[in-house]
């Protein structure tokens, strides 16, 4: 299983390739769902890494992503300006999904 990672920026391209993963610039909404789209055929590709700002402009397709396929596992991450969601982010997730109050 192999992780790509598909980044609006440079700096945090090259981080993860030099950390060994796969990368690919997509800055355009239109660049990032082609990206997904190259993922989506390649069945080696188990985990599928987006910084914050390409997961706000595709939304809805990595969303769907998320419910309804099994692989890959979309993972969010900050990219080189920090974290831009609350730090309780996970827990109002939590909250929200379940219904339980933590």
């Amino acid at each position: 299983m192999r992780s790509i990672l598909i980044s609006d920026n440079n700096d945090t391209l090259v981080g993860m390739r030099l950390a060994g993963i796969e990368a690919v610039l997509a800055k355009t909404p239109e660049e990032i769902s082609r990206a997904i789209d190259y993922v989506l055929q390649k069945p080696e590709f188990g985990i599928l890494i987006v910084t914050e700002t390409v997961f706000e402009k595709a939304r809805e397709e990595l969303m769907e992503i998320r419910m309804y396929r099994r692989s890959p596992l979309v993972v969010e991450v900050p990219d080189r300006h920090g974290q831009r969601r609350p730090d309780n982010y996970i827990t109002q997730y939590i909250n929200e999904s379940v219904g339980i109050k933590l």
